[in-house]
């Protein structure tokens, strides 16, 4: 485990010469809250080394030296979000092997199931819900944890050699591209809609206002608790409260049996918040706006769904990969506008002549 900066600075000269470089990471988001990177996972020719960045090292330098690195990933998105959001590290490129089986047609694509498949090495399931800020790791864990990377260099190169092969390679670098981005772009927080949890379309603007205070105090207990929201109060719980809150009900029936007094207290004086709040305050109800399908829309759609599935069919990948509904809906209302959003790949499929 490197978790000195002397043990930090020692592994560098190893990391920038590297040929090539694998990487994962480990968070607490089942176990704290806010989540946090727990633990980075790097495999080079030299072997694996779990870095520690619960260790209060600087991994700058560190970071700095992955960036020059295409980096081997698996299921990439979550790792990539999380090292942006907490260490402000985006990849120059990436090779993320899940992304690679899927683009080959392969249906079993998780870690384990393509390592069995191309290295025949059967890995242990291990621990994935443990919680990765217990210091130390137990070598259960230990080994799990380098599993991750450990296989991604050979697994990688075998995935490349048949994209390759069936010309699917440059797919492969556009899709991974376009993954970064994706993962790691900034999206402003909505505070009108990131209270708005699951079930709270149901409700009635008086039950929204109560909502909004139940989970900004559930929030709050959270972040001091430092346990996930669902912890403390589950989002089907808070609805119910809300509902039964502005209908002049009990709420006690909705509220966990081990509730603490103090808890119970907050939820209280949450829902009377709610319920004072003037009519003119409430928050509004959300509405997708509707628009009426157009019969050339409806027949360009099935076009384009045709032509989909039989390329998909063709190639023996899944149709979504080439464009999901919500995506092929966007291109039959107006293609001019939306055939921007395709990647040169797909775009090429759809449009190439019958």
């Amino acid at each position: 485990m490197i978790d000195t900066e002397q043990r930090l600075a020692a592994f560098l000269p190893t990391l920038r010469a590297a040929t090539w470089v694998a990487v994962d990471t480990e968070a607490d988001s089942l176990h704290a809250y806010p989540e946090k990177v727990c633990l980075i996972q790097i495999s080079t020719i030299s072997g694996d080394r779990l870095i520690d960045p619960l260790a209060r090292i600087n991994l700058d330098p560190m970071l700095d030296a992955l960036s020059g690195h295409e980096l081997i990933m698996h299921g990439a998105d979550y790792d990539l979000r999380l090292l942006r959001k907490h260490h402000e590290f985006v990849p120059g490129a990436i090779f993320d092997t899940m992304l690679a089986a899927r683009l080959l047609g392969v249906r079993q694509f998780g870690l384990s199931s393509l390592v069995e498949h191309y290295l025949k090495v059967k890995l242990e399931k291990g621990p994935q819900k443990a919680n990765w800020a217990l210091r130390p790791l137990t070598p259960r864990m230990e080994a799990y944890a380098r599993n991750d990377t450990h296989h991604l260099k050979p697994l990688s190169d075998r995935l490349r050699s048949e994209l390759e092969a069936c010309g699917r390679l440059a797919w492969q670098q556009e899709s991974c591209a376009r993954l970064i981005v994706d993962s790691t772009r900034q999206q402003p927080v909505d505070m009108d809609a990131v209270w708005r949890v699951k079930g709270s379309h149901l409700l009635e603007r008086p039950a929204l206002a109560v909502l909004r205070e139940l989970w900004q105090w559930r929030e709050e207990e959270a972040t001091a608790a430092n346990k996930p929201p669902f912890f403390v109060l589950s989002h089907e719980a808070l609805v119910n409260i809300a509902t039964a809150a502005t209908a002049s009900q009990p709420i006690e029936p909705f509220l966990p049996r081990h509730m603490s007094d103090r808890r119970r207290g907050g939820v209280a004086t949450a829902v009377a918040h709610g319920v004072a709040i003037p009519p003119e305050s409430h928050p509004k109800i959300l509405r997708t706006p509707s628009r009426r399908t157009s019969e050339g829309e409806r027949h360009r759609f099935a076009d384009l769904q045709k032509r989909r599935d039989a390329c998909a069919a063709n190639l023996g990948i899944d149709p979504t990969l080439i464009a999901s509904r919500g995506v092929m809906s966007d291109l039959a209302y107006d293609w001019d506008k939306h055939q921007g959003d395709l990647m040169n790949w797909q775009r090429a499929l759809l449009t190439a002549p019958d």
